[in-house]
This record gives C-alpha cells, structure tokens and sequence, in this order.
C-alpha cells in the first residue's frame, strides 16, 4: 500500500459550486463556500495552504503560490443531492434513480399501515423543520401519545416522540416498522428517529438519534476493505448510513466540535487502515437553517483544529476533505443543492500541488482509497498514481 493509514473527513455540505444540472434540481446560483464567503469574510489561512483556495478562485481566501497539498473538485454522477446519494457514491454505488421525496407528506398506503402496526395515531406528516415542530406539536404529543412524523426536502421519514412518552426502545421498534413499510415507490433513504425531552416550551432533542438507512448494494468500499482485511473506523453518521458494513470501530457525535476531538482519538484508536468521518454541523444546524453566520463559524472552527490534526499524522498518513453535496445557506431554499464538492488531500508522502481537476464522480475518491489497499470498486477512476511518487 502507498498510504498505512487514510483520515477521509466529509464537511457534510460543503459545496463549492453549482454542477451543470443544478437548473433540473432548482439550485441555480448555489455555491456553498462561495457564497458564503462572498456573505461574510472567512478566515481559512489552513484549508487554503492545503490547497482548498485553489481549486478555483473564492473572495477572501488567498491561493497560495505552492499549496501543501493536491485539490480537486468532484461532480455527483448520481441523480439527487441528499445524504445517502452522496456517500454510497464515494463508497462507489451509482444510482439509476434519486431517492424519492414527500414535499406533501407521505401518502395513505403509507400512514394507514404504518399506524395499524404501531397501534397509534400520529401527528403532522408533512415537511418541517425538527426543531420547530417538536415545539409546535410536543405538548399535543404528550397529551395523545401520538408520534410526530415529518419530512423535509431530504428522503427522509423523521419520528419524533418524548422519551417519557414512548420509550426508546419502543421508538426503535416504530422505526424499523417505519422502514419495513417503506419499499418500491416510497423507499426513502433513512427513517430516523428523532428522541426529545423537557417540558412545553423547553423540549430538547436528545443524542438518541438513530438513523435506518437502505442497506446499500453489496460490493462497495466498505465491504472491499473488509474482504481485504483492512480494518475501518466510523466517527459520526458513517456507521449508519452503511448500516455498519465492514465497519471495525466506531465513535458517534454530537456535534462537529466533538467529531473533530473523536477524530483525534480514533487516531489513536486505529493505526493503520481507514478512519471515516463525518462531521454534521454545517448541513444540520446552519445549511438547513439558512444560518450563514453559523455555518462560517464552524468552517472556521474546522480551519482553525486542522493543525492539531496534522501534527497527529505520521509520515504514512494522507487526509482527504471533502463533502457530499452542497446546502448554501445564502439561498431562500432550505434544501441541498446540487454542487460540486471540494477535494483536499495531504500528507507528507503526498504529492503537492497536484491539481486534479474536475472529477467525474465522487467515486473518483473511493477508488483512490481501495487501490491505495490493494482492493477496487465497481464505479470511479482512482488518482492514487498522481498524489503518490511512484
């Protein structure tokens, strides 16, 4: 192997411009980091010596004359622009169709098995905000005991409920329900759980979250590695959106501030392999929320931790920074958009300055990291031989 060990970090929507298409997605005009940027001045003196200024021009962010790493940009071969589309593609799954969406709620053939076999009613169905709709609809939740379905611009069927109302375990169990029902024509990408606590007026999501996704096709990254026996080691939403395939260890978060220090300690944990992150914040609680201060601030917070990180690395290390779609919070949507990602990659055995180019898939990354284990994957177009001397 060329690398010992692979930190592949997804900055969960940070886009770096619109694709060709995003015209067929309603996404005209999105460019996550550049609007951003373009909103309020970024101070990224780090991601830009790695070589993310490089990639193309961004206002305020100074390319440097030599950066420290190779950059590139990939495009989503994929339809769609959510979570799931993002990573199975980077594992090296391309779909033929995007996972469908419930913009007017999810219908009859869905809601009408789906609380027969609960044995409750349930409250809103319709797309809304998490936050929100735990505040409108918690106390009516208490009194009925009704669960809260919701939605978003996401393929997502979201449940939430009190923990002191229905208990986890049986909040689990709705889910998976939830995720048997929903097949064929209605197979969202994830059924989530969504616990919450407090009182009207006070209610708090809890860290219980729990997330059903599809179960990806056989033959991707995660399984490729397993086949080879290269361990791998989830920090974030990893484990879930693959269902925990070849996955070794893992670490859950709650927030980006906490990924990045579960990112160290996984480091630790794992010395030689694939470490996997996913840090959440900038999709979650900023892109969503249309929250452009937000959202710069945690890509500072991002910026400013990546030292800490280098100097954990040994000499056989490579970074990889990338995203998985975009979410420009500087747009009237709340939704993804459809962009291209950055991609970063650094390490002192790494090539420098290599511009990679513009990427036709975001399996391009994928198959970077199985050659570099001795292992390949059905889709994407490995530039291991151009960021490592031969």
């Amino acid at each position: 192997m060329s690398f010992g060990r692979i930190i592949w970090i997804v900055l969960d929507s940070v886009g770096i411009g619109e694709m060709p298409d995003a015209a067929d997605y309603g996404d005209v005009g999105s460019d996550t980091l550049g609007n951003i940027a373009r909103s309020r001045p970024l101070t990224l003196p780090n991601l830009s010596r790695l070589g993310l200024a490089s990639i193309r021009p961004i206002q305020g962010l100074a390319a440097p004359a030599a950066p420290v790493g190779s950059f590139g940009k990939c495009a989503l071969a994929s339809p769609g622009k959510d979570t799931t589309t993002g990573h199975w593609e980077m594992a090296g799954i391309h779909l033929e169709r995007p996972f469908p969406l419930f913009p007017n709620g999810f219908p009859p053939e869905v809601m009408i098995p789906f609380e027969e076999r609960i044995g409750r009613s349930t409250l809103c169905n319709r797309p809304a905000s998490g936050t929100g709709i735990i505040d409108e609809l918690g106390e009516e939740h208490m009194r009925t005991g009704s669960p809260i379905v919701y939605t978003s611009a996401d393929s997502v069927f979201q449940i939430a409920a009190h923990e002191d109302v229905i208990p986890l375990f049986e909040q689990y169990k709705i889910c998976e329900i939830a995720r048997e029902i929903l097949q064929g024509p209605y197979e969202v990408g994830r059924v989530i759980a969504r616990p919450f606590v407090g009182e009207p007026g006070a209610f708090t999501r809890t860290t219980n979250r729990h997330d059903y996704a599809v179960p990806p096709p056989r033959g991707m990254l995660l399984d490729r590695l397993a086949e080879a026996h290269v361990a791998a080691f989830s920090v974030g939403k990893i484990l879930d959106v693959f269902l925990g395939r070849g996955i070794t260890g893992y670490f859950k978060t709650k927030s980006n501030a906490d990924g990045m220090a579960k990112t160290l300690a996984a480091m630790l944990e794992l010395t030689r392999g694939l470490i996997f992150v996913n840090l959440v914040d900038f999709d979650m609680l900023y892109g969503h929320r249309n929250d452009v201060e937000g959202y710069a601030r945690a890509l500072e917070a991002v910026d400013a931790w990546l030292p800490e990180l280098e100097a954990r690395m040994a000499p056989d290390d490579l970074l990889i920074l990338t995203a998985d779609h975009g979410c420009d919070p500087t747009t009237p949507s709340t939704d993804h958009s459809r962009e291209y990602v950055p991609v970063v990659v650094y390490g002192e055995h790494c090539r420098a300055g290599v511009n990679l180019g513009v990427r036709a898939s975001l399996s391009d990354i994928g198959q970077t990291v199985a050659d570099n284990f001795g292992a390949t994957i059905s889709n994407g177009v490995s530039f291991l031989s151009q960021i490592h001397p031969a």
